[in-house]
């Protein structure tokens, strides 16, 4: 039996999409296919998730700034931040999963 000898398909890893399923679990996608609509989709929800967390970080510095912003601003912007940084720690986390192999030669 004779090996292949001309260059591999080799499917690239799955990619954590920038949302969860309805169950509240990772959903992936799968494709070889950079500019697919559920990936140009993936990559548009992602930058809104990072401008927004922008935007909600100053809101609440504002508020986090103030000695006597009352304890509902307080809470509400602390939610806010923290639903801001589970958004932005997905999308580092499919962004590395990404991130192509170095060679152990290079290493």
């Amino acid at each position: 039996m004779e090996r292949p000898t001309g260059p591999t398909h080799v499917t690239p890893p799955p990619r954590l999409l920038p949302w969860p399923s309805p169950g509240g679990n990772p959903c992936y996608l799968v494709t070889d296919d950079d500019g697919s609509y559920l990936s140009r989709l993936a990559d548009d929800l992602e930058a809104v998730q990072l401008a927004t967390g922008i935007d909600v970080l100053g809101h609440a510095r504002k508020v986090l700034d103030d000695p006597a912003s009352p304890y509902r601003e307080v809470r509400f912007a602390g939610l806010r931040l923290a639903e801001c940084l589970s958004d932005a720690l997905r999308v580092a986390e499919s962004r590395g999963m990404r991130l192509p192999v170095p060679d152990t030669e290079d290493a």
